[in-house]
């Protein structure tokens, strides 16, 4: 037996000091709920983990920016829809006024209305926006240089290059083709073109009027399109954070029921090498029987 060494508390201490870290290291797990609480843990999976989570925040943002899309082009849509309504208006006074059995006073009325809708529609395409953006070709933050169309960019991924793309056309009486009926309609109106009625009762009102009411048609079935596309987009986010948030849940957290039998078992070696650590130290005491 030795006295300056004692081999058996060193050998008992390093047990005790193993028991210790795996005691508070399950400790510190059961208590953050997450298996990887530093790179020490485990450095593969915190890369794996981390490179997760950052791809769930994106599409928990992308998602965000395709529903504020969505929100955009109902807007127009919505807008679209009243545009529409007053053309279709424009051309029943169209073929009312190509009656013959209307006075000239009657069609100046007409022609009244037919300006007041004009104006509406234009001011329908100046004045609609979403957030400040103008959504109608020549007021749009980002028209083309011929300024009749709006394109918006919607980043609906959580990497770069995942965007979706959509082309609003300007819906203001000029580039729907109305200026010579709504110069005619306002000189009526104006009562400084007395014989516009048979202008007016002829087929060119009409065929422009089609052709305007045709354009609005296509255009709101372009962001109905694009609407769709936008939800499935949502939905297929929603799907994709789902599974990558369960398994981002294997790789970092905790297990709760193996991490607390692990605790467990810390502590019974805990307790088992402190008792044992204070046995070893007091052996060298023994030596002293031996000198009595």
């Amino acid at each position: 037996m030795r006295i300056n060494t004692n081999t058996a508390a060193m050998n008992t201490y390093t047990k005790y000091s193993a028991a210790a870290n795996a005691k508070a290291s399950a400790l510190e797990k059961l208590s953050s709920g997450s298996r990887i609480n530093t790179a020490a843990d485990d450095a593969a999976g915190l890369a794996i983990s981390n490179k997760m989570t950052a791809q769930i925040s994106g599409m928990k943002q992308a998602r965000s920016n395709a529903q504020d899309g969505i929100s955009l082009l109902q807007t127009a849509e919505g807008a679209l829809e009243e545009t529409q309504k007053m053309l279709n208006r424009m051309r029943d006074l169209s073929l009312q006024a190509s009656n013959g059995t209307l006075q000239s006073e009657d069609r100046q009325e007409i022609a009244l209305e037919m300006n007041t809708l004009a104006s509406n529609i234009n001011a329908i395409s100046k004045n609609t926006k979403f957030n400040g953006l103008g959504l109608f070709g020549k007021n749009g933050a980002a028209s083309n240089t011929a300024a009749t169309t709006t394109s918006f960019q919607f980043q609906v991924g959580a990497n770069s290059g995942e965007t979706i793309s959509v082309t609003i056309q300007s819906m203001d009486s000029t580039s729907l083709g109305l200026d010579n009926l709504v110069k005619q309609v306002g000189s009526l109106a104006k009562g400084t073109q007395a014989s516009f009625a048979a202008s007016f009762a002829g087929t060119t009102a009409l065929g422009d009027l089609d052709k305007a009411i045709k354009a609005v048609s296509d255009q709101r079935a372009q962001l109905g399109a694009a609407q769709n596309g936008l939800s499935h987009t949502v939905n297929s986010l929603e799907a994709t954070t789902t599974n990558l948030s369960a398994a981002n849940s294997r790789i970092k957290d905790v297990d709760m029921a193996q991490e607390m039998t692990s605790y467990t078992s810390s502590n019974i070696l805990l307790q088992a090498a402190t008792s044992m650590l204070s046995q070893a130290n007091s052996m060298p005491q023994s030596v002293l029987t031996l000198l009595q």
